[in-house]
């Protein structure tokens, strides 16, 4: 039994479909099938059920699957161990972060920390919060990067800064010729939210609410940048947190960004791991250099 069948199982139990099982494992669909017949030769029973329409587990299937995730946890325990001790800083290292974080940290983090740590590969992937939880309790990720409050006490959190929110206007609404903008403004408003699944719906929610500002019924986006068109097209406000904010901008564009008078709306931004994960001194250094190549404007 090898772990690279192990990892193939996980896969299929996941996605429940052998062609996404595949691609997520980066192997062609006969190669994962092949696999997973040779598991279940050597273990003697049906792992799977296979259906013209849907892939099903059976009983077992399910409960070594589950296994499957625990083993392949702890042996990625023990190499995080003995890579500590070579070199906490060379290796591999697994970062996930939300579809609202990934495209605007990024390019200002990345070219520092391949200089601060040249010798440490990272790996990046992007999910949604609830997503990138369970693949740091199974061992597939090591650290992520994400917005808080998280509603689990397994993983230790370092906050890294908090993102203020600006109003995302059209450049022909009244409120774009504001320079500072109170919450109450917003009341009465329609605002744009992503759909359900984003943390960031969340936070935008919560100020909606407390400005008495009405949230749109009719239209959900799937990204940032979606809202952004949507709000330039005149069909509503929304909060756009500070890093997404365009670096470059002209009171000619369609969107205009204002500044929250005190308190401003905000996120918390934290790294997340395992709790007693041996690179813990490994994630500390990252996060150490990440808070300091940050613009000052998202520190308040």
């Amino acid at each position: 039994m090898k772990l690279r069948e192990l990892e193939y199982l996980i896969a299929i139990e996941e996605e429940r479909h052998f062609h996404k099982a595949a691609a997520r494992c980066f192997v062609s669909q006969p190669t994962l099938s092949g696999q997973l017949k040779k598991l279940e030769e050597e273990l003697d029973v049906q792992l799977v059920e296979r259906t013209n329409r849907r892939v099903e587990m059976t009983e077992v299937g399910l409960a070594v699957s589950q296994q499957a995730s625990r083993v392949i946890s702890e042996v990625k325990a023990i190499q995080d161990l003995v890579q500590t001790y070579k070199d906490p800083m060379k290796g591999e290292l697994r970062l996930g972060l939300i579809p609202t974080i990934a495209p605007y940290l990024l390019p200002v983090i990345m070219p520092e920390l391949s200089k601060a740590f040249p010798k440490l590969k990272l790996w990046l992937y992007e999910y949604q919060t609830h997503n990138l939880l369970e693949k740091l309790e199974r061992g597939e990720l090591d650290l992520l990067i994400l917005a808080l409050p998280i509603e689990t006490h397994q993983f230790v959190e370092s906050e890294l800064f908090r993102e203020p929110f600006r109003l995302a206007v059209q450049s022909g609404d009244k409120l774009a010729k504001r320079k500072n903008v109170n919450l109450g403004d917003i009341a009465k408003h329609e605002m744009l939210l992503l759909e359900e699944g984003h943390c960031l719906r969340g936070h935008v929610l919560d100020a909606c609410h407390l400005a008495s500002a009405n949230d749109s019924s009719q239209f959900q986006a799937t990204s940032l940048e979606t809202l952004r068109h949507m709000v330039g097209e005149g069909a509503g406000l929304t909060l756009m947190p500070e890093l997404a904010i365009p670096k470059r901008r002209t009171k000619k564009d369609s969107v205009q960004y204002i500044e929250f008078n005190d308190p401003k709306p905000s996120r918390r931004i934290s790294m997340l791991y395992r709790k007693n994960s041996y690179r813990e001194d490994v994630f500390n250094s990252i996060g150490e250099k990440i808070r300091s190549v940050l613009p000052v404007s998202v520190f308040f």
